[in-house]
């Protein structure tokens, strides 16, 4: 007997949120892969090129773009890990993904973030310095 308003299972945004996860550990994984000797060296290269492409901020279609500017991030990444994936032999994958996942639950530091910030800082109050004696003299 079912009872009304009861789940069977994991919703939509939770399907979404574990296949997102899941993403994030195999780009993670395939960086992981792409710098192993014992991946052939033409999936390393392919790892590599999708792992890039997965953190880079820049994109083959702008985000701006509707509809086309997710596209890419919703099909182009997949797709390019499952090519990498099916070029792996599966006990190493599992041993990346296993890297990959230990690697994500690190926690963080703040105080590195800290420091990445503050020299920013100081490069722009440089570059501007440096700028600023150009432009007056």
């Amino acid at each position: 007997m079912t009872v009304p308003g009861a789940t069977h299972g994991p919703t939509m945004l939770e399907r979404a949120e574990q296949w997102a996860h899941a993403i994030k550990r195999d780009v993670l994984a395939l960086f992981i892969a792409a710098r192993d000797p014992r991946v052939p060296w033409y999936a390393k290269a392919l790892a590599m090129a999708v792992a890039a492409y997965a953190l880079s901020p820049i994109d083959l279609i702008p985000d701006f773009v509707p509809v086309f500017g997710y596209l890419d991030d919703l099909v182009i990444v997949p797709l390019g890990i499952l090519l990498v994936v099916a070029l792996i032999p599966g006990a190493l994958l599992a041993e990346f993904r296993q890297q990959a996942t230990t690697v994500a639950a690190k926690p963080r530091s703040m105080t590195a973030a800290a420091v990445i910030v503050l020299i920013w800082i100081a490069a722009m109050i440089w570059a501007s310095w440096w700028f600023w004696r150009w432009w007056t003299s």
